[in-house]
């Protein structure tokens, strides 16, 4: 029992120390993690023959990746994708398969050799890649959601790869397997449902097992996660949501089917679920636990013996698969018209191979298709290239985005056409609804922003726009500010903004300036700076839900709307109070105690006016279960 808890104390240890280093450095959290496994394997020897045993264990976090993965799609979205998820996926598998057998046989490989390695090179790592995506925020642009129908098509292209593989099986290979690799087969055929069955059947077997969790996940998770909800018992439902994706893998594995695929599917059933989130809840830590456990295996399973000893050709392999990849990846970003940045990073998140490799390389040495020693060697090129890959985001990241990031910026600003009475700097959420209402009121106003795909997405829907820096004097005098009524200044950058209005308010005196603020103290600089009307972004929103929520809770309309009246009320003199006071206490740099303290004397005075205001007969909070009823319906 010893042991185990100074495994465990290992493993954590190198995490804990690791991770946030590496993160901190700029290395990713994936990265943190295979470092760890290096330090404490191969370099440190602190664990040993153990790792394999822990690597099938933490493999189940791939498994619970994919489950939430499945969570967040619903079916529709699947179809929606198909497109993407065959053609884009299925043509990467196969020209990825096709080039690695290409030089494998080049290399003196035999043809079933050469294709086994082919498959197992052509899967790239599921868990690193949406990892980093995630953590970057990359996941929703272009190249993310190209790289996940990537992914997807090659989680699901594993099952026929595993029917596939036994039929390479090498005679040499077969005539001098060892007998104790015939007892593991035996023993791995003990715990399978298909073994030795006919092809009919086994068919039969597979279709009923999907059925289970299609029609299982649909027309029974959702009692049997109402009965755990009714009980209250937070470790039940934790339980539950572990019971329900260890019993779909153990399922799957006992039909032959990749676990990770079967849980990937019942997340999808599930994906229009109620209790979504709270299976998003339940299984997050125990996922991103497990796959920084795998991570770390990954790392401490990298034999360095075989390593050194085969350095020149393990690092000459490990680069020309990424290489082959990235290429193939590359050529098929160019075909479905993947542009600008997204194409380098849809091909450097791709270009390395992925856990299902080992997967694969076990499967392949069991089937004698491979050599143990060869698959010893072909797994230290998969740990490596999946060692490489968070350097190949780091790449992106310092090299490849800025350069594109430049050529965007380097677009030379429009030449403005037509000038109007109203100029608007910055065409984000806020100065598009200024714009629409000054628009419909017949008034012809100039949009200015410095961002060109803003610019761009502006203009499809008929809205003119410039590209320009709304700071620079020459783009001012050319939009025709000396005869404008009226400038609103709507640019995210608070100093800009700040600036932008005192250089107009001292060239200009005449021009009236409305200008948006983030918060009170933005605020006050604006209005320090000359702005005559000054708005914080989410005020009237945030005011509008504050009443609704009144509402909700049964106040009256009337009593509502005269609450409503007294915060704008004393909200009026208060920032006028505030302000004055800040100007005056500290010059317009810092929030005093004084204006602290009179920031709290009108709060006091906000809930007194509000209690004043009470009415019991206008204050009607619902107490029947139908009035209880209404109120959640109206939410």
């Amino acid at each position: 029992m010893t042991e185990y808890f100074l495994q465990a104390f290992i493993y954590l240890t190198a995490a804990v120390i690791a991770v946030p280093l590496a993160k901190k450095l700029g290395l990713g959290s994936v990265l943190g993690y295979l470092i760890a496994g290096v330090v404490i394997g191969p370099i440190i020897g602190l664990v040993g023959s153990e790792t394999n045993t822990i690597q099938h264990f933490a493999e189940f976090g791939v498994v619970m990746m994919l489950f939430l993965v499945g969570l967040e799609l619903e079916p529709k979205m699947l179809w929606a994708m198909r497109n993407r998820l065959l053609g884009l996926g299925g043509l990467q598998v196969v020209g990825s398969v096709s080039a690695v057998l290409a030089c494998a046989i080049y290399a003196g490989y035999n043809f079933s050799t050469a294709l086994t390695i082919g498959l197992i090179f052509s899967l790239s790592s599921t868990a690193i890649v949406l990892q980093t995506l995630s953590e970057k925020r990359l996941n929703k642009t272009s190249a993310g959601k190209n790289a996940f129908s990537v992914l997807l098509f090659q989680d699901i292209a594993v099952i026929p790869m595993l029917a596939f593989i036994p039929l390479l099986a090498l005679p040499e290979l077969v005539e001098k397997a060892q007998g104790a690799m015939a007892v593991a087969s035996e023993q791995h055929d003990s715990l399978s449902l298909v073994a030795n069955m006919p092809g009919w059947a086994y068919a039969i077997v597979l279709l009923l097992a999907i059925g289970v969790v299609v029609l299982g996940g649909h027309y029974l998770s959702r009692p049997l996660f109402k009965m755990v909800a009714d009980s209250g018992v937070k470790e039940i439902s934790t339980a539950a949501a572990l019971m329900l994706v260890i019993g779909i893998a153990a399922l799957m594995s006992l039909v032959g089917i990749s676990p990770a695929l079967g849980t990937f599917l019942a997340g999808v059933v599930l994906a229009n679920s109620e209790f979504k989130h709270e299976l998003e809840a339940n299984i997050g830590p125990f996922k991103g636990l497990l796959l920084g456990l795998f991570f770390i295996t990954v790392g401490a399973g990298i034999d360095f013996t075989v390593l050194f000893a085969n350095f020149a050709e393990i690092i000459l392999m490990t680069l020309g698969v990424m290489l082959i990849k990235g290429i193939v990846l590359y050529l098929l970003a160019l075909i479905f018209r993947i542009k600008g940045s997204d194409r380098w990073l849809f091909t450097l998140s791709l270009a390395q191979a992925g856990e299902f490799g080992f997967v694969l390389l076990n499967f392949s040495v069991q089937q004698h298709v491979l050599p143990t020693a060869m698959a010893q060697t072909l797994s230290i090129v998969v740990a490596l290239s999946m060692f490489l890959t968070p350097g190949l985001f780091i790449l992106f990241d310092k090299v490849i985005s800025p350069r594109f990031q430049n050529k965007t910026n380097q677009r030379t600003q429009d030449d403005i056409e037509e000038v109007g009475s109203v100029i608007i700097a910055g065409i984000g959420r806020f100065g598009q609804i200024v714009n629409r209402l000054l628009i419909s009121n017949g008034i012809k106003t100039v949009v200015l922003d410095h961002q060109a795909s803003q610019i761009d997405s502006i203009r499809r829907i008929n809205t003119k726009a410039y590209y320009g820096d709304a700071t620079r004097p020459d783009l001012l005098k050319m939009a025709g500010v000396a005869e404008a009524s009226l400038f609103v200044v709507a640019i995210d950058n608070r100093e800009s903004s700040v600036e932008l209005v005192k250089y107009l308010t001292h060239t200009y005196p005449k021009l009236k300036i409305a200008a948006r603020a983030f918060d009170r103290g933005h605020g006050h600089l604006l209005r320090a700076a000359g702005a005559d009307i000054v708005e914080f972004e989410t005020y009237h929103s945030a005011l509008e839900v504050g009443a609704g929520s009144l509402q909700l809770l049964g106040y009256s309309d009337a009593s509502v709307a005269r609450r409503k009246a007294t915060y704008q009320r004393i909200e009026k003199e208060a920032s006028k109070r505030l302000y004055e006071n800040w100007l005056s206490e500290s010059g317009g740099k810092s929030f005093s105690n004084d204006f602290i303290k009179l920031f709290l004397q009108y709060e006091e005075r906000l809930k007194q006016a509000m209690d004043e205001d009470t009415d019991e007969n206008e204050l009607k909070l619902p107490e029947s279960s139908d009035a209880n009823n209404e109120a959640i319906d109206k939410v």
